[in-house]
């Protein structure tokens, strides 16, 4: 049998996660609805599919108008959090409280194209559990961007972290995935780890990366690093095996410099009285230990906060909506 014609026609949610995105929400709003329209009357998806918004504590107008779009739209909803808990925990939020077959998370700002869920659904109906979007280039990116993200990768190759190469967090999930998402109880989130490490049948679908719409980018530098580091310590020891053998190194520095005081003092006779040396090896050794203990104290911060098991997030609100029956759909 064929393995498109054995997959009845699924139930499509497609979750974007918003922080302060009350100047793009309107364009994109109107291209997702589109988008989900033509879906639906090609009959690619079925008539119950939605939009759902993730309000991440939004601090302007984004929840206000997720709700007007929740009023005036039967296919979208909308899940306000509590509080801003960051990018990772809302889209997670929005996919756990999804109940459809299948669910494609987005950004607000449509960077990513969305035309190419058409291709993820072709490749969902050959048999693939996980369809990752990844980006043809980065031309529309600048020049630190570009550079940052391919520092990026290979940081996260070199370390030892399983990463799709140009993937952010465009991509398709079945309900199989879903099920295995939910089981991951990690408080810090690197969703772009995790889902590699689900298994099952996956495939890539390449698209060119769009400008934003309106508005400015929600991942500065800052948050770049953070979330790198989240990788890094979440999915990764090397660190702690680099500090392992760095102290060999050390030791033998060390021994190698007691050899040439030695030899200094009792054979040449060349020693000339100071205090230079000894506070270069001090500083030296400081140095070493400072940068240990930083990392040390990094892993067992976030062993901390594991250990603690605090919910990742609180749903505030779920916009309502003209359909009786959408409230189930958050039911968690």
């Amino acid at each position: 049998m064929d393995r498109q014609a054995s997959r009845p026609l699924p139930v499509l949610d497609i979750v974007v996660p918003c922080f302060n995105e009350e100047a793009t929400l309107p364009k994109s709003a109107d291209r997702l609805r589109a988008k989900l329209l033509e879906l639906i009357e090609s009959q690619q998806i079925t008539r119950n599919s939605a939009i759902v918004y993730v309000d991440d504590g939004s601090v302007d107008q984004t929840w206000p108008l997720i709700e007007s779009f929740c009023r005036e739209d039967v296919y979208t909803r909308g899940i306000k959090l509590s509080r801003n808990r960051g990018h990772q925990n809302a889209l997670l939020a929005g996919l756990l409280s999804s109940q459809a077959d299948l669910t494609i998370s987005i950004d607000a700002d449509l960077q990513d194209d969305v035309d190419a869920i058409d291709e993820m659904l072709a490749a969902y109906r050959q048999g693939a559990e996980i369809v990752y979007g990844v980006r043809a280039d980065r031309s529309s990116d600048t020049l630190f961007k570009r550079f940052s993200a391919r520092l990026f990768y290979k940081t996260m190759s070199l370390f030892g972290v399983e990463a799709i190469h140009n993937h952010a967090d465009f991509r398709l999930m079945s309900r199989k995935v879903l099920n295995g998402l939910a089981s991951f109880r990690e408080v810090n989130l690197y969703l772009r780890g995790i889902i590699p490490l689900i298994g099952y049948n996956h495939a890539t679908v390449e698209y060119v990366r769009c400008p934003r719409l309106q508005g400015e980018s929600k991942y500065p530098l800052r948050k770049m690093l953070a979330l790198a580091l989240d990788g890094i310590t979440s999915f990764s020891v090397v660190p702690l095996n680099v500090i392992f053998y760095f102290s060999f190194i050390v030791i033998f520095m060390v021994l190698g410099l007691v050899v040439w005081a030695f030899w200094e003092a009792f054979i040449a006779k060349t020693t000339v009285p100071g205090w230079t040396s000894t506070v270069l090896a001090i500083l030296f050794m400081g140095g070493v230990q400072i940068l240990c203990l930083g990392v040390l104290g990094n892993y067992l911060g976030r062993i901390y906060a594991e250990v603690k098991s605090r919910p990742r997030f609180f749903i505030d609100k779920v916009a309502p909506n003209n359909d009786s029956t959408d409230n189930k759909k958050f039911d968690n």
